[in-house]
């Protein structure tokens, strides 16, 4: 950020330093869980519920980071996804779990396409695809233990249990994952 006060000097003999997103989607998952603790895994009133969606939109985040490595192919255009943009729906999932009897997958699903990761999406083509990605994550069928995010059925939601299940769940996945996951 520009500033006046602030000498010049400094900056150019400081070390700068920049966090880069995790590489590969089991790395992108292990921070988003390492960085959790075991309360924050259940508090909803549904934490069975939480903790699937939350696993969704984690993988969610982390199918969108993963994409940017393969440029063009992955986005038309090069996007700056964060995980502030994760912990909003985190959020958000938190507020509609409590609030609502049921959970609303339309509006949780607009709200990550449309608003907090679409929100920069500025190509159509990209704008349709993140939509079409978070239906396979944000969805009622991620309730069931045997629902895969892929074809072949390696990667799943883990099955209700504290931070060290799920860790554990995230390891055993392939280090690097096969172009079956979006």
């Amino acid at each position: 950020m520009p500033t006046e006060y602030f000498p010049v000097a400094v900056l150019q003999n400081s070390v700068k330093m920049t966090i880069e997103p995790p590489t590969g989607t089991r790395a992108n998952l292990l921070r988003t869980f390492t960085n959790m603790e075991n309360p924050e895994l259940t508090k909803t009133k549904a934490p069975k519920k939480y903790q699937k969606l939350l696993y969704g939109f984690a993988f969610f985040h982390a199918i969108l980071q993963d994409r940017r490595k393969f440029g063009p192919i992955g986005w038309n255009i090069m996007y700056e996804f964060n995980n502030e943009d994760l912990k909003v729906c985190i959020r958000q999932l938190e507020h509609f779990i409590d609030e609502y009897p049921d959970v609303p997958f339309k509006d949780l699903q607009f709200l990550a396409s449309e608003i907090n990761y679409g929100g920069r999406v500025t190509d159509d083509k990209d704008s349709r695809l993140i939509k079409i990605i978070v239906e396979d994550y944000i969805t009622p069928k991620i309730f069931d233990d045997n629902y895969s995010f892929s074809a072949s059925g390696k990667y799943k939601a883990p099955i209700y249990g504290d931070k060290d299940s799920i860790i554990n769940h995230i390891t055993s996945l392939e280090l690097n994952p096969s172009p079956e996951v979006r």
